[in-house]
């Protein structure tokens, strides 16, 4: 058995976003345990950078944090959804942006301990302006900062974000290993 795998389910609770489950698993090791499990749809987040380095983040008010938060734009997946088509709709929708080069930087689990959800995260560029969709009930404020100083952010506690701290970690690596590939191809 290389895998768990579920031996019983009992549903707790069924929202409009989540379900919490009570599931008896049986482990890779043959042990069996009783897990409170949350299954979410999973979603998708943006990591928007202009042409002079600036990279996009959302102040956005959530409640179940305790108040504001530097964030990526980003989302949950819609049935039926692909993660890449739920990326360009919240960048659309909550920055106001389409972008014409999409670099995929991989998934994130947001708590893998007790939460099914699975973040897509991606790099956008070639940015053009859109009209900002907002849903209700969303307080979002749309910011342009310099990318190293949303890594110096990063570092000193301002974003505390887990998919924005990943996502922006994400992008400076992949820029900074293709500004070598591009040195090393021109002989530098």
């Amino acid at each position: 058995m290389s895998e768990g795998h579920i031996l019983k389910r009992e549903p707790i609770y069924q929202g409009r976003v989540i379900e919490v489950a009570l599931e008896s698993v049986a482990l890779p090791d043959g042990s069996q345990v009783e897990l409170e499990i949350v299954r979410h749809p999973g979603g998708a987040a943006a990591v928007a950078l202009d042409e002079q380095d600036r990279v996009c983040l959302l102040r956005q008010f959530r409640h179940a944090s305790g108040g504001w938060l530097w964030e990526l734009p980003a989302g949950r997946i819609d049935p039926d959804e692909a993660p890449f088509a739920t990326a360009r709709r919240e960048l659309a929708e909550e920055a106001g942006l389409e972008a014409a080069e999409w670099t995929d930087l991989g998934p994130m689990h947001s708590s893998p301990g007790i939460f099914t959800e699975v973040i897509h995260l991606w790099l956008a560029r070639g940015l053009t302006a859109l009209p900002v969709a907002h849903e209700h009930g969303e307080l979002i404020e749309i910011h342009w900062l310099p990318l190293s100083q949303a890594l110096d952010w990063c570092h000193d506690g301002t974003i505390t974000d887990g998919k924005t701290l990943i996502g922006l970690y994400r992008a400076d690596a992949f820029i900074q290993g293709a500004a070598e590939m591009l040195s090393e191809d021109q002989g530098c």
